[in-house]
């Protein structure tokens, strides 16, 4: 593939099908498919294992060359030394999916030299299809997007179920599930800052971070710096997805509590 035009449409396809079939084993809020935790508080089920081969297998085909890192499939290193990679989370809202909640998405990007190139995020219970290729803007639905754009910190929307007292100034909308399709709502204006204080992999942001970077949002991690993936440790501590004139006040706000509990993390839960 290289030289040649990216892949998007054969990708976008890839993507929904997958997502397609997630919806059928979703079953409309009803799925009773096969469940665990791989580790106590995160849970798995047959439909993210489901979802992962398939993706491999249509992903693959289309760039035999991208390596692979996904939540779903044991890592190697071998894709360190190669010049694409894809990074998949085949259920981001594992959570929402099992409980017939709809804030769940299938999240793949193609990323090259640290950088996502394509990003795709299919969320069928919502009738959501976010798209974004680098430099060429983000959609959804079909519709060019443009992040929030607020200059004013009180009263802006955080996707949140519940806010800290520190954060009372500011105001609670939709929290879906997965992580993507809140930074995701920053890209469409339907938040004005997604800002997170824990550990998170590379799959869980790798395409909303594309999404809402070509809207026009400023993206980087709670300190921030610059997001960089196929990392050797696919881990990162804290995302920052705000209206650009609102980034400089939300590290600020962020910033202590942020030091705090990095300080007290060892890693992701």
């Amino acid at each position: 593939m290289p030289g040649a035009e990216l892949p998007v449409r054969a990708i976008v396809s890839a993507v929904a099908d997958a997502a397609d079939h997630g919806l059928t084993l979703w079953a409309n809020g009803e799925t009773r498919v096969r469940q665990w935790e791989k580790v106590p508080g995160h849970p798995v089920c047959e439909a993210d294992l489901a979802l992962d081969a398939m993706l491999r297998e249509s992903l693959t085909a289309i760039d035999p060359t991208a390596g692979w890192l996904s939540e779903e499939t044991a890592d190697t290193v071998h894709r360190l030394g190669l010049s694409r990679v894809w990074v998949v989370d085949p259920i981001d809202g594992t959570r929402d999916f099992i409980r017939g909640r709809s804030g769940w998405a299938v999240s793949v990007a193609l990323v090259s030299s640290g950088r996502s190139l394509i990003a795709c995020l299919e969320s069928p219970p919502r009738a959501e299809s976010w798209h974004a290729t680098a430099g060429r803007g983000a959609t959804l639905n079909g519709v060019r997007l443009q992040a929030s754009t607020r200059t004013e910190w009180e009263g802006a929307r955080v996707p949140a179920a519940d806010l800290a007292k520190a954060d009372k100034v500011l105001t609670a909308v939709e929290q879906p599930n997965g992580i993507a399709l809140r930074a995701a709502m920053v890209a469409a204006n339907q938040a004005d800052i997604l800002a997170t204080m824990r550990w998170g992999y590379e799959w869980d942001i790798a395409a909303a971070t594309l999404i809402a970077r070509e809207a026009g949002a400023a993206v980087s991690d709670i300190f921030g710096q610059p997001l960089g993936y196929n990392k050797r440790d696919p881990r990162s501590f804290g995302l920052l997805v705000c209206a650009p004139r609102l980034q400089a006040a939300a590290i600020e706000h962020f910033g202590e509590r942020a030091r705090e509990r990095l300080g007290k993390a060892s890693g992701p839960e």
